[in-house]
């Protein structure tokens, strides 16, 4: 699923690339400056490519940060045709950007915003904070949380984490929604405890934890009532096992995907189409009412 394309591209950057910044190999270092000229040049090349493959949400972050390293190139040159030719691309750069980021904007509005991040095989920095603080906005005050994998130990302490993560963000969580699968073997009478200690320790802070149990629970998922969805292919336990004693080791990542939309304006559609489509089940009810099959609307349990 890929996000419809921003306004046309300003003339001033065609359609094929915004041409990144030549750095002369000849003329390298001359000025002090040519660690900044390369990363600034492979930067907005890169930004340029995602552009162009319309990953409008990354592109602008390699966007700011390049233009970020030529604003401290034209800074510490002394050359004044180098500092006009930066000046002239920069402003370029500059404006796409601004183009890309209101596309964004709208489509955040309008409830069409995807995106999708993978997470790399030993990644860091990618904590809980780093995925979710974006869309933890001070509306929220519902969680819902979809992962059939809160059994184990670390399973469990993944779990605190996030919460304790909720409790001191910027929002004000009241309840969590907790749906996971019941351990069926010697594991469970520890994953219920601990989950009991987890909505104890949440009472403290004013938070319910509701915690539900499926056997046929499959997605993972992470909903906050303002209006923001969170898949991640793992779950919370995305996380590898600390190698001890090397603990350097601790918080790298195991390779996965993780998208983000809006599953708000999918359920205002639904909610405006429900006669529809209860008329539609009235009618496959009767067409097969003699093979005594049954159809029921189950309305899903989101507000």
């Amino acid at each position: 699923m890929r996000s419809a394309p921003p306004p046309a591209r300003p003339a001033a950057l065609p359609i094929a690339v915004p041409v990144p910044v030549a750095v002369p190999m000849s003329r390298a270092g001359g000025d002090g400056t040519a660690a900044l000229e390369r990363a600034g040049a492979e930067t907005v090349k890169r930004a340029v490519e995602l552009d162009v493959a319309s990953r409008f949400q990354e592109s602008l972050v390699c966007y700011q940060e390049g233009i970020d390293l030529l604003l401290q190139v034209v800074k510490a040159t002394k050359d004044e045709a180098k500092k006009q030719r930066y000046r002239q691309k920069i402003s370029e750069y500059m404006t796409r950007a601004e183009d890309i980021k209101k596309h964004i904007e709208k489509e955040k509005e309008d409830g069409k915003y995807h995106k999708q991040i993978r997470i790399e095989e030993n990644a860091t920095g990618f904590g809980y904070e780093k995925l979710f603080q974006e869309y933890l906005t001070e509306i929220v005050s519902e969680v819902w949380v979809e992962d059939p994998y809160i059994r184990h130990v670390h399973q469990l302490y993944n779990f605190l984490r996030f919460c304790e993560m909720l409790v001191k963000g910027p929002c004000k969580v009241k309840i969590i929604h907790l749906l996971t699968s019941c351990d069926e073997g010697t594991g469970r009478s520890q994953q219920i405890s601990g989950l009991e200690e987890i909505q104890e320790s949440l009472k403290n802070y004013g938070v319910t934890l509701d915690i539900a149990f499926s056997s046929s629970i499959h997605d993972r998922e992470i909903r906050f009532n303002n209006g923001w969805m969170i898949k991640i292919g793992r779950g919370l336990d995305y996380f590898k096992k600390p190698q001890l004693p090397r603990r350097n080791r601790a918080g790298l990542c195991l390779v996965l995907w993780v998208t983000v939309c809006q599953w708000s304006a999918f359920f205002t559609l639904l909610h405006n189409n429900v006669s529809a489509i209860q008329c539609y089940i009235s009618e496959k009810n009767n067409v097969r009412a003699t093979e005594g099959v049954r159809y029921q609307w189950v309305p899903p349990d989101i507000p």
